[in-house]
């Protein structure tokens, strides 16, 4: 009964309080694709920018900083950090669109959403669909799905996935329902197996000039991911009927679709549906009013689709379309300023192996994305891949924007372009963090106070989490970074794994790398552990092969299974640990043999989240993650533990400086305490945990990694599937306390513990009997739960109460004395706590809502 009393008491602690602490990102600038942008046609300088896993950007004016609009996203709608389509109101500039959702296969068990803002994005409403979206599937550079009328900008219409076909709203996104008319919903899959899902509509477009202010568009262009049949649809009647262009080309598919105040609609098409395919493709210019369409492609013999398309505002004769995609040498920008009839290429052959440059360009404020590894033709700064987000401000001829797989380049004078003069590329992608990191260490000495490895990018050395890394991990280097670790008292010594059959040494603290031998039959790098003197232990991909050890050559381990989490003992050297399925293993031979130490613990499965960790300068001590299983603690190697009371879900674990006054670590989880999920900090050994993150700072999936700083108290890393490396610092100039949460048993919560001395027998049970004993009468409730020797006894507010012998008489009687609520608010029906108190009464929080506190029953 005390367990389930506790976990309740924690639901209702935690979540009342403001973190008292600042979020930021440890700077990398950019790290992932960009699919869309867009520069708001109603507001000079209001810019967006849509990510596949990341969330929704909007550049901030005087910065020129992008800032994050969904990091609310958290755990249990993590989906809405892949934005499939945005759109921004050409009318009124508050308001701005987005469809999230991250996966139309099984890997997502749920529906997407449109999501809504009238002041920017800043806040948001939710229209929940009853379908998936896909942010994060193939195809999400195409668009934008989603549209508002230009005429009548409370009508929007989007073109959905996997047979969903295209779905109107008339109230500003408020409700929606399907265009039954238009049929042809896709039925195109890349990936059968892994995306079984059509792709379906590609793009919706409005011709702005074919209707009048304050009436619906008549004419509406959709283009549909389908290379087998007509892809390109018109309505001239608002949207109720649609039928294909007629003569339209054939074979390949439309990724965008933008119409100029000529009537003229220009299409760019790719074989493939992006954002990695493309060996073909064209450009189209259809003729609105003649109905003609022309081939207007500035290569005719192309090894690559097109993408990206942007036209002028302000002469809509020019226009710029990007390869999808030109791997080799380097992507292709065109241009051109006569509507598509000559195009002059960003670079040109000028003897092979050498090229002609129309720009120059700057990486300087995210140097890792130079490669100084590439040789000629190849540059060491490219222009990009996966080039579908290209945009020119309409506010300004001189400006244009394209996102790439990891950064968005941009240019303030692109006119010189025209000119034959060179024009200027740079990074502009400040504020934009879209990594997905899978480990973090913060050494407790050495210049670096961050060591990060994560997807797509092998990993950083952060010496100052303020500026981005001049490199990332090379020589060797990995596509993706999966697991990293040093020697706890050799600290210069490192290694790190990844997605490649090898394995990486540092004897330099990080600074420089070398490639070590793999076991034979080793495909990917999996977890890696190093030991206090600098042992190290592998567990790598295929798990069949077991768990190997050594240093510069390894042997297989025995005991212990493949696959296993692994972690070293940070004080003695020949102690490694393991635990997979229900069992805890543990070696004292530097990883040679392993024993079992315990079973029965909470099954875990195999994976890259780190959850389980040693403690430094205590022998013998780990902790352990079980996700839905809780969180655990040995102080002796494994052979006894102690689960921690309360905590729901721990999904990873991690350490940092000791609390003033105190000789162990603060800890840091990732998970649920009660009913809320967050992250959260205990700074005496799990006894008492607060959470220091809010509602507004969840971050979406944050499950892999998370580690304290040793040098500095109170700082957190986090590992972000998206979101990039955040990190907490204690806010000293909050005014609000953070609540605690105690997780031990307490004894003042069980009733059996009261003083039952004889001075406290009360037999008059139709009054308040129970309040000599310290516990309230019961006031909503005449069930008994328990009855002794005082009398029966029931629950309210997750405390125990007592019964009166006449209830039902006694709550009548009582029931004058009960709040009834003030302000539309309701009166608080378990929490005493006092928040704030004004001319209604005393107040608190319950259900993430004020609540007036009922004094009948506090």
């Amino acid at each position: 009964m005390l367990n389930i009393h506790f976990l309740i008491l924690l639901s209702t602690l935690c979540i009342t309080f403001s973190s008292a602490y600042q979020w930021k990102n440890a700077e990398i600038v950019g790290g992932g694709f960009i699919p869309g942008i867009i520069f708001s046609e109603a507001e000079k300088d209001l810019i967006y920018a849509r990510t596949d896993i990341g969330g929704l950007y909007r550049m901030n004016k005087s910065t020129k900083r992008w800032e994050n609009l969904l990091k609310w996203v958290g755990v249990d709608n993590w989906n809405y950090g892949g934005v499939d389509t945005m759109c921004a109101d050409p009318i009124d500039s508050n308001r701005v669109y987005a469809a999230v959702g991250m996966y139309t296969n099984d890997w997502d068990q749920n529906n997407g959403a449109i999501i809504s803002s009238n002041d920017h994005g800043d806040t948001w409403s939710i229209t929940e669909l009853p379908f998936k979206v896909g942010g994060n599937d193939p195809g999400r550079g195409m668009g934008e799905r989603i549209a508002v009328d230009p005429n009548d900008n409370k009508i929007l219409f989007f073109g959905a996935r996997a047979g969903k076909g295209l779905w109107k709203s008339i109230d500003y996104a408020k409700t929606w329902s399907q265009v039954k008319s238009f049929t042809n919903v896709g039925k195109y899959s890349p990936s059968p197996e892994y995306f079984p899902a059509a792709i379906g509509i590609s793009f919706v477009t409005f011709d702005k000039y074919s209707g009048n202010k304050g009436s619906p568009t008549p004419n509406i262009y959709v283009g549909v991911a389908d290379n087998s049949t007509s892809t390109v649809y018109v309505s001239k009647d608002a949207g109720v009927s649609w039928t294909p262009i007629p003569d339209q080309p054939a074979h390949y598919f439309p990724h965008k679709g933008k119409i100029t105040k000529d009537g003229m609609l220009y299409i760019t098409y790719s074989d493939g549906c992006g954002p990695y395919d493309g060996q073909a493709g064209a450009i189209y210019r259809y003729n609105t009013k003649t109905g003609e369409w022309k081939d207007i492609s500035p290569h005719q013999e192309p090894y690559f689709g097109y993408g990206g398309l942007a036209i002028d505002a302000q002469n809509q004769k020019n226009i710029v379309v990007a390869t999808l995609n030109s791997w080799w040498p380097d992507a292709i920008l065109f241009r051109s300023t006569d509507g598509g009839d000559t195009w002059s290429h960003i670079w040109e052959w000028d003897g092979y192996p050498n090229r002609k440059l129309k720009y120059e360009i700057d990486a300087s404020i995210s140097p890792w994305i130079e490669d100084d590894t590439k040789q000629i033709p190849e540059p060491t700064t490219k222009l990009g891949w996966m080039i579908e987000s290209l945009e020119i401000d309409p506010f300004n001829s001189d400006r244009i924007m394209w996102g790439t797989g990891a950064t968005i380049w941009g240019s303030e004078d692109l006119t010189n372009w025209d000119n034959g003069q060179t024009f200027h590329i740079s990074v502009m992608a400040s504020g934009i963090e879209e990594t997905a990191i899978l480990d973090l260490v913060s050494p407790a000495t050495g210049e670096a106070h961050l060591m990060s490895v994560m997807y797509d990018i092998g990993g950083f050395m952060h010496t100052d989490l303020d500026t981005c890394p001049k490199t990332q991990f090379r020589t060797p280097n990995f596509s993706s970074g999966n697991s990293i670790d040093y020697a706890e008292n050799v600290p210069n010594f490192w290694v790190r794994v990844g997605t490649e059959p090898y394995i990486a040494y540092s004897w330099g603290s990080g600074s420089s790398w070398y490639a070590g031998h793999a076991p034979n039959g080793v495909t990917e790098g999996g977890l890696v552990a190093v030991g206090a003197e600098g042992d190290v232990l592998w567990a790598p991909k295929p798990y069949e092969l077991g768990v190997f050890y050594g240093k510069e050559s390894f042997q297989s381990s025995k005991g212990i299974p493949g696959g296993a989490r692994i972690c070293s003992d940070r004080v003695n050297g020949k102690i490694f640990y393991g635990y997979l399925g229900d069992t805890f293993y543990r070696s004292t031979d530097t990883g040679a043999t392993f024993t079992k130490m315990y079973t029965g613990l909470p099954e875990i499965e195999t994976g890259f989240a780190k959850n389980i960790k040693a403690v430094a300068d205590h022998e013998g001590d780990v902790w352990l993650a079980a996700n839905k299983g809780g969180l655990f603690h040995t102080e002796d190697g494994g052979k006894t533990f102690t689960q921690i009371n309360g905590i729901t879900i721990a999904n990873t674990i991690g350490f940092g400086k000791a609390a003033d006054g105190s000789d162990y670590p603060a800890l840091y989880i990732t998970g649920k305490i009660g009913d809320v999920n967050g992250i959260f900090r205990s700074d005496d050994k799990g006894q008492n945990w607060v959470r220091i993150n809010d509602d507004k700072n969840q971050y979406g999936t944050i499950n892999f990694c998370i580690t304290g700083d040793p040098r500095i108290y109170g700082r957190v890393y986090v590992c972000t599937n998206g979101f990039g490396i955040v990190y907490g610092d204690i806010d000293d100039n909050a005014g609000t306390p953070i609540q605690g949460v105690n997780t031990e048993s307490n004894e003042k919560g069980n009733k059996n513990n009261k003083n039952n001395d004889e001075n406290n027998n009360n037999t008059d049970n139709s009054t308040c009997w129970s309040e000599i004993l310290g516990y309230s009468c019961c006031h909503t409730t005449c069930t008994s739960v328990e009855d002794d020797a005082d009398g029966s006894w029931g629950i309210e507010g997750n405390e125990w109460c007592g019964i009166p012998k006449n209830c039902e008489s006694y709550m009548v009687s009582d029931a004058a004395k009960k709040c009834t609520g003030a302000l539309g608010y309701p009166c608080c029906t378990y929490q005493c706590s006092i928040l704030y108190t004004d001319e209604d009464g005393d107040w608190s929080v319950e259900n993430d809502d004020w609540c007036l506190i009922d004094k009948s029953i506090c």
